[in-house]
């Protein structure tokens, strides 16, 4: 019989007063004997503090812990990092949701493949109650079974880069010696860190996590400069690909360094293709950094992706900023009535504001 492990959710929490006890819930209401909560309140001026407070008293597998300033999520997520005692740790977000029964598959998993990275499904939550599938769903699905490294499977690398679609091994992440930046998009290196460096990765391809889309006040649905942060991130994982490569005992494949090359240039575009997110004044200046990375990253021997993915990459190549402007209303319009159809009850098939 497979060995039991200990888990640890690592929960940032800063201004979700509204969405906190039903994450807590959500957690609380299925964790098993042996698991630990730990929450950081990120100096969050709001009644996040009193909440875990009062839960704290009342279930000891919470534990909180308050910081007197705010350093953001990377930075809380690195504090309960270094607390957290569990074989495994699982960075929820506190506005978000665990889906019911996915502690139980989830510690069925880690116990029967001992993988160092455990990828989860999600579902996209939206106010009302309604819901819709990943656009990673498909890809979870058809996964191997058992475990496997991303040389074997480089597609994986085009799943959502957050911290909390990936249940990982404590002892695997602090030997990588790799924190979460500040900012946001902090999630990138982390996210391309274990993928690339792993040696034993498994998938579970029922939804584990309730991802609520759309939340006012989130960073990742304001426009804001601070989107340009995004480059730094995808900048230290391939400065970092060598000792990522030393890690997993294997060098860096073609296959894998297309995969990642493609995936930093596509991550780019939905950022900048998302209404409301790069300000107006820096959209330029932000396909400049774009069309450089890929200037500068592109692969000996890449070939370009089929369809509307490869029409855009082939604009960023010439820098032709004029030409794919005018595509964005189009791929705009695209995506509105995916949402449309959607609602529809259709089946989704698109990333519309999904996270990357």
């Amino acid at each position: 019989m497979p060995s039991p492990v200990r888990l640890s959710v690592i929960m940032p929490v800063h201004g979700v007063p509204e969405y906190l006890e039903e994450c807590l819930d959500s957690v609380l209401g299925q964790a098993p004997d042996g698991t630990e909560v730990i929450a950081v309140d990120d100096a969050s001026p709001d009644d996040c503090g009193r909440i875990l407070d009062a839960r704290a008293r009342a279930d000891p597998r919470l534990r909180v812990i308050h910081l007197a300033s705010s350093g953001g999520p990377g930075n809380a997520r690195n504090v309960g990092l270094g607390k957290a005692t569990g074989d495994y740790v699982w960075f929820a977000d506190a506005d978000d949701l665990i889906a019911g029964g996915a502690l139980g598959q989830i510690m069925s998993r880690l116990a029967r493949d001992q993988p160092e990275v455990l990828l989860i499904d999600y579902e996209n939550y939206f106010a009302g109650g309604r819901t819709a599938p990943s656009p990673g769903r498909a890809l979870l699905r058809g996964a191997p079974a058992g475990v496997f490294t991303l040389a074997e499977q480089p597609s994986m690398i085009n799943l959502t880069m957050t911290a909390w679609s990936k249940v990982i091994s404590r002892g695997f992440l602090a030997g990588l010696g790799l924190e979460f930046p500040r900012g946001i998009h902090e999630d990138v290196p982390v996210s391309c860190a274990v993928l690339l460096s792993a040696r034993r990765i498994s998938a579970l391809g029922q939804v584990c996590y309730r991802y609520r889309r759309a939340r006012r006040g989130s960073f990742m649905v304001t426009m804001s400069d601070q989107h340009f942060s995004i480059f730094a991130s995808y900048q230290l994982v391939f400065d970092l690909l060598p000792s990522f490569a030393e890690r997993a005992g294997a060098p860096v494949t073609g296959a894998v360094r297309s995969a990642l090359f493609d995936r930093a240039i596509w991550h780019y575009a939905t950022i900048l293709g998302t209404s409301g997110l790069v300000p107006r004044g820096g959209r330029r200046m932000f396909f400049d950094r774009m069309h450089a990375d890929f200037c500068r990253w592109r692969p000996a021997g890449y070939r370009f992706p089929p369809g509307a993915r490869g029409v855009k990459f082939r604009l960023v190549e010439r820098n032709a900023y004029r030409a794919y402007a005018c595509l964005e209303p189009l791929n705009r319009l695209r995506v509105t009535l995916r949402g449309v159809a959607r609602r529809a009850g259709q089946p989704a098939t698109a990333n519309g504001g999904s996270p990357p």
